[in-house]
């Protein structure tokens, strides 16, 4: 059987004229991880849209298209090629999973919650001659999963191809989080095996890993394991984690040792009362500065991330947020506007007060809003988000921001890396553009180092 796996890309991922380097970081690991499941006798095939043109002058026997909201439109219509074609055509991924109606016009096959259980159960059926039109994902578990088929990714055009997860899910219950609703069948959060992880990252050449889980630090057993077994190999780490998780214990030196040089941590909010109201309870009664502090003295550069248009949010929150992040020697920044993605406890809530103002999945960017705010409009919001992007990122604030931290190293590696990463877009152009990415990685690893 000749399956196609499918990753659609966003409109802005697509241009021909020009490709950010944010949507040519990571290789597509969920379909690679499904490409696993296949049989021995299944030819099968990965095209990422980020950074490739799709042909769909084939009929493969089988196609698998992954969504997320700002590419479900496209989804569709790629679904719906192939379906004119008489090719059967499954559809699953968050989108999917979130408004399954909608979903399943545009498929033959629907796929709810992670697949790596119901997909394989799908193949037999399939083979049978009598499989159904919907498969919900139950007892979930990582036990004995294959390696990743990375064989089928063209990793001379991802930046960072050494990405890994090893773990399902997330432990915290944030309102305005996707996870939540794509896991809400089953169990929540689980894990990967010492063993099998431990597998996966020696088959991994290069230096640099980057775990993509919500929290890295979430089982904090396992993390130690996998730190403690690591450590000494010469590797260098970025992974997310909560600022409870920072301060805790020592972990974070243990991470340090085995290689972590810059933690992705969401910080959200300044305002407790956000906090409160979104159900963020990872960050409260928890010092930033405190958190901040210590990844600074263990020479950990820090991403982080800050949400405009939560319900107690006013004019002065741009602001206020850029100058406390600049302030704080944060590295990078990454800034969002609260969208409430469908089938999440805040978009049942807006819905029911008759706040949401869009259904246009294209508009679910986080760079656009689309409800009605407390206290400002749509047009202030979203000003208010670019202002913060071209503010944070002036060449003078790099610099003034770099000074913040207390060793000299951490100093020059705060300003060449904040700055390669969003002042550099048209030379990041060029390399994308013509397949060069391989020989950036060197950079990457001497920044992080």
């Amino acid at each position: 059987m000749k399956i196609k796996f499918i990753l659609p890309a966003l409109e802005e991922a697509k241009s021909c004229y020009w490709r950010p380097i944010k949507y040519s970081l990571f290789p597509p690991l969920g379909l690679a991880t499904l490409a696993s499941l296949c049989s021995n006798g299944d030819e099968a095939e990965i095209t990422d849209e980020h950074v490739e043109e799709l042909n769909t002058d084939d009929t493969p026997d089988l196609v698998v298209i992954q969504t997320y909201i700002t590419n479900a439109y496209r989804a569709y219509e790629i679904a719906d090629i192939y379906r004119k074609k008489g090719v059967k055509t499954a559809i699953g991924g968050l989108h999917a999973t979130s408004v399954p109606q909608e979903s399943r016009k545009h498929a033959d096959v629907l796929f709810l919650g992670p697949a790596e259980e119901s997909f394989p159960e799908f193949l037999r059926e399939l083979k049978s001659g009598n499989h159904r039109a919907t498969y919900i994902s139950k007892q979930r578990s990582l036990t004995n999963m294959p390696l990743p088929r990375r064989d089928l990714f063209k990793k001379e055009r991802y930046l960072v191809p050494n990405s890994i997860v090893i773990s399902r899910g997330c432990v915290n219950r944030c309102d305005f989080c996707y996870s939540s609703s794509f896991f809400k069948n089953g169990k929540t959060f689980y894990t990967q095996q010492l063993d099998r992880i431990l597998e996966e990252i020696d088959s991994l050449k290069g230096k640099h890993l980057y775990f993509l889980d919500d929290h890295l630090f979430a089982d904090k057993r396992l993390a130690k394991d996998l730190f403690t077994h690591i450590k000494g190999a010469g590797r260098l780490i970025q992974g997310a984690m909560t600022v409870d998780s920072v301060i805790e214990d020592n972990l974070i030196e243990l991470a340090r040792e085995a290689g972590l040089r810059s933690a992705f941590i969401g910080f959200e909010s300044l305002d407790n009362n956000n906090l409160i109201s979104h159900t963020k309870s990872a960050n409260l009664k928890n010092s930033y500065k405190k958190a901040i502090s210590k990844l600074d003295s263990l020479g950990i550069l820090i991403n982080g991330s800050f949400i405009f248009g939560m319900e107690h949010d006013t004019k002065d929150v741009f602001q206020n947020t850029v100058e406390w992040a600049l302030e704080q020697g944060i590295s990078t920044a990454t800034f969002h506007i609260m969208t409430p993605y469908p089938d999440t406890i805040l978009y049942e809530r807006l819905k029911k007060e008759n706040r949401i103002t869009s259904s246009d999945w294209r508009q679910y960017d986080t760079r656009h809003l689309v409800f009605k705010h407390h206290s400002m409009t749509k047009n202030e919001i979203e000003h208010g988000y670019n202002w913060a992007y071209k503010a944070f990122y002036e060449w003078k604030n790099i610099f003034n921001s770099s000074l913040q931290h207390q060793h000299l190293s951490m100093k020059l590696k705060h300003f060449f890396y904040s700055g390669s990463w969003k002042k550099f877009e048209p030379v990041w152009n060029f390399i994308i553009k013509n397949k060069m990415l391989r020989k950036a990685r060197p950079l990457l690893e001497r920044l992080l180092q």
